[in-house]
């Protein structure tokens, strides 16, 4: 059965893979428009359902907050921009009776639907799956949590970095106990809510294959936990095979050795040997070839028993030279090896720079903004970044107006009545 669009598609100069899919979005914060961001980048239109006055927390959440043309700043924290690209921005108040009529007349016009609230808080507005599958059949709804719809944590609020420690990524992160700074860290960045809003994007997408392939639509169960938990991969497998803990190791490998950062002179330099040979020819560049030939470390399961004893003697070979000559020499003789870059760095990137990570994107009170495209690419139905992330309620006319059908009036009367 092939299901029809629900809106028509849009046309551009070049095709979106997702030109025909509409997403009403009441996530707020990161996982959740992590997840839209991703589809509005693949052409969805997206819908952002935001709190009349306020809107998503993020907006909030600054400084940095982009500036205007005179070096002001702007209401629009940097946080916000990063997650909400490719939007259009919606203003309802889903407490009120009208405000949640809206958005169930809205949901008519969607195909999928995404909400981060607790479990069972939109059952009181009429606005849970259950409700709103009995007027769209094949909607298909998606939850993000930080536990799950069911289970004895499922009504506890969730948080990223509550979800990093509770999910075991902060017992294998940071550096060894027995060092100097040693004990858990969490990630740079809230790498729970990221990688819930890239597997939330996957589970959509299949959602809509299934949808239209039969009609169907379903509910998507996304928890923050069993993401933690299952990103885990090959630590989660090392304890499951061995019955045993894994420990933090800072900068180096549980695996592999050496498989690490390492001083140079001037800075440090990361060094991934995968294999036998890449680590012979890290130690024979370095001028000790002695180490490529002896007994205790000629395989990697021999330096891994042995690494107490190796890494010192590879801490002082590479503390003899300058970073920018380690990294030409190994990269000559095909040794993975790296540098530690800010973002400043980052961003002057001679890769970076060619691959065009860094987009600046037209917006109405800054001007412009720079952010940083989606790493997807396609050949036939690129991803797009026309649309800045919306100001707070921009679009809530041209929405009502175009998808509802409703007129000026009638919005200049729903806005009296602080339903927008």
């Amino acid at each position: 059965m092939t299901h029809a669009p629900t809106h028509a598609p849009t046309h551009t100069a070049l095709p979106t893979a997702l030109g025909h899919i509409r997403v009403l979005d009441l996530s707020r914060v990161l996982a959740g428009p992590w997840c839209s961001q991703n589809l509005a980048d693949l052409g969805a239109d997206v819908i952002k359902i935001e709190r009349p006055g306020s809107g998503d927390d993020t907006r909030a959440w600054g400084p940095p907050y982009a500036k205007d043309a005179d070096g002001n700043d702007t209401t629009e924290a940097a946080y916000y921009l990063a997650a909400n690209r490719g939007k259009r921005s919606v203003t309802v108040d889903i407490a009120s009776i009208e405000g949640q009529a809206l958005v169930r007349e809205l949901v008519i016009h969607a195909d999928v639907m995404l909400e981060n609230f607790k479990v069972g808080h939109l059952a009181r507005y009429g606005l849970d799956y259950a409700t709103l599958r009995a007027i769209k059949p094949d909607l298909v709804y998606c939850s993000i949590t930080g536990f799950g719809q069911d289970g004895p944590y499922a009504h506890r609020a969730g948080y990223d970095f509550l979800i990093q420690g509770m999910g075991g990524f902060m017992s294998i992160t940071g550096e060894r106990d027995d060092l100097p700074g040693g004990g858990p860290q969490k990630a740079g960045v809230a790498i729970t809510d990221l990688m819930t809003g890239m597997y939330a994007t996957v589970a959509v997408l299949a959602a809509l294959t299934h949808r239209d392939r039969t009609g169907e639509g379903q509910h998507i169960d996304m928890a923050l936990l069993d993401v933690q938990v299952a990103m885990l991969a090959n630590m989660a497998s090392n304890y499951h095979t061995s019955g045993k803990a894994p420990k933090r190791w800072g900068n180096a490998h549980a695996n592999i050795v050496p498989y690490q950062t390492f001083a140079c002179c001037d800075g440090h330099i990361i060094v991934a040997t995968g294999n036998d040979s890449q680590y012979q020819k890290f130690v024979t560049t370095g001028g000790r070839a002695e180490l490529a030939f002896d007994a205790r470390f000629a395989t990697n399961a021999l330096r891994v028993q042995h690494r107490a004893v190796l890494v010192p003697l590879l801490d002082a070979m590479v503390a003899l030279r300058p970073r920018g000559e380690w990294i030409a020499l190994l990269e000559a003789v095909g040794v993975p090896c790296g540098p530690i870059n800010d973002l400043a760095d980052v961003f002057e990137n001679p890769q970076v720079r060619a691959r065009g990570l860094a987009i600046d994107i037209a917006h109405p009170s800054a001007g412009k903004v720079t952010l940083v495209r989606s790493p997807m690419t396609l050949s036939v139905t690129p991803t797009r970044f026309d649309k800045a992330p919306p100001l707070l309620g921009q679009h809530t006319d041209d929405v009502l107006r175009d998808v509802l059908g409703r007129s000026d009036k009638d919005i200049t009367a729903l806005r009296a009545r602080g339903v927008l």
